[in-house]
């Protein structure tokens, strides 16, 4: 060898004193035998909670994305609702204009109108005549149907006036003769 036997023995002193360090180090992190028990029981019982966590997870998953899925129907129809109520608000109000418009130009047409046709009189002359027509038909109507029955009735009374003459009888009796054919005179 060569170099100084000072050096080697020094390496090797150095070497023992770094394994008698971790020799130190490793007796004071291992565990004894109570605390290597208390370990295991410790993680014996976080592993069986893991297991009843993972057994039970299906169905308080469930849950959750059940009370989830509530929620979110009840949030959409909300806004749905919402929506469809603004929806029918913005369509009120837009009929409602509509309606006003229809109005105004109901009320211009019914104004040119009455300047076209001559306003209230000429609408007063023309109920006027059609009733007086109306008047007249009917009174012409009536008193056909009226002087046949009264005629019906009372000929003694209508015989000179429907054109025909009273005939008196033998017997007191009287009738009223009307000719077809007159005779030629």
């Amino acid at each position: 060898m060569s170099g100084n036997p000072g050096d080697a023995f020094d390496i090797l002193s150095q070497e023992l004193t770094a394994l008698r360090r971790s020799i130190e180090h490793l007796a004071r992190t291992s565990l004894d035998k109570q605390e290597a028990e208390a370990l295991n029981k410790t993680l014996t019982q976080a592993v069986g909670k893991m297991e009843r966590a993972a057994e039970n997870a299906p169905a308080s998953l469930q849950n959750t994305l059940r009370n989830d899925r509530d929620q979110v129907v009840r949030n959409a129809t909300a806004a749905a609702a919402s929506a469809a109520q603004g929806v029918l608000t913005e369509v009120a109000g837009e009929l409602a204009k509509e309606r006003d418009a229809f109005r105004k130009a109901a009320g211009e047409a019914r104004r040119e109108a009455w300047r076209w046709f001559g306003g209230f009189w000429v609408w007063l002359a023309s109920v006027g005549a059609a009733g007086a027509l109306l008047g007249a038909l009917a009174a012409f109507w009536i008193t056909g149907r009226g002087d046949a029955r009264e005629f019906g009735q009372f000929p003694s009374i209508y015989c000179g006036t429907a054109g025909g003459q009273v005939v008196e009888q033998d017997n007191g009796s009287s009738y009223c003769a009307i000719w077809i054919n007159r005779p030629d005179q």
